[in-house]
């Protein structure tokens, strides 16, 4: 279930919200806004096909309102006081519920959930990173997202272009998170942040582990930089031919970097 398609360089590319797949038991729950799988992470996989060689990617096809594996599977939430989705959601990205109503998962279908979609990725995950850390003396993980530029639910205002999560510098190397925000920085017309709304989510915190080898960073994408950002959530070929510049910039940087 899980795609994997392995290189021999240390650079991993997380793919956790890009799926479109919701099995039928699931899909039968669903209303008609869940349906709609308005939050996916929209073409993030052709976005960065092909940027660099010899990378390594992890990529899940069941979509995130069936589990969503870039959260803690405790369901413990990443941002305390904030609007957020949970493990299992029940509302999109807006608040909107959903299920149709008293269709909700129970705990035991969660479990059921996790054991079988969230489970797997990260065993995947872990494998790479660690296969790649036993060649190399380290490994890094570049997670990546994107999501619309304006969400007020989640987030005042629009959202820069490129915001950069590294839970505050703790998941990867300084001189990493300084290479990826100077790239960011100097990539014309776009705006970024580090460590703003999204600071990285379970994946980029649970495996970021700088003083083991592993380093982490997540980058979450305005999807106004290429595609339209209304269903039905049309690519820019134009738009992604331009930014896949410093896409590029930053994921060669990545796999040519090494410890000093």
């Amino acid at each position: 279930m899980i795609e994997v398609a392995r290189g021999d360089s240390p650079l991993v590319l997380g793919l956790p919200h890009t799926g479109t797949q919701i099995p039928g038991d699931v899909l039968s729950r669903l209303n008609a806004m869940g349906r709609a799988m308005a939050d996916t992470d929209w073409h993030i996989d052709r976005l960065y096909d092909g940027l660099v060689a010899d990378i390594t990617t992890v990529r899940t096809p069941i979509h995130r309102y069936v589990i969503d594996v870039n959260r803690d599977p405790t369901d413990i939430s990443l941002y305390p006081g904030q609007n957020t989705t949970s493990l299992c959601p029940l509302t999109d990205f807006n608040g909107a519920p959903i299920y149709r109503a008293g269709r909700e998962p129970n705990a035991e279908e969660i479990i059921r959930r996790r054991e079988a979609y969230h489970a797997p990725y990260h065993a995947a995950l872990t494998a790479e990173l660690e296969r790649l850390r036993a060649v190399h003396g380290f490994a890094i993980l570049y997670d990546c997202h994107s999501i619309r530029s304006h969400i007020p639910f989640l987030f005042d205002g629009a959202l820069p272009d490129f915001n950069i999560g590294t839970n505050n510098g703790t998941t990867c190397a300084p001189e990493l998170e300084q290479h990826v925000q100077e790239i960011c920085a100097s990539a014309t017309g776009y705006s970024h942040v580090l460590n703003g709304r999204f600071k990285g989510g379970w994946t980029t915190r649970r495996y970021g582990r700088p003083e083991e080898g592993l380093h982490a960073i997540q980058m979450e994408l305005a999807q106004s930089t290429y595609m339209a950002e209304a269903a039905p959530w049309t690519w820019s070929q134009d738009k992604a031919d331009r930014l896949r510049r410093p896409l590029a910039s930053i994921l060669t940087t990545l796999k040519n970097w090494s410890p000093a």
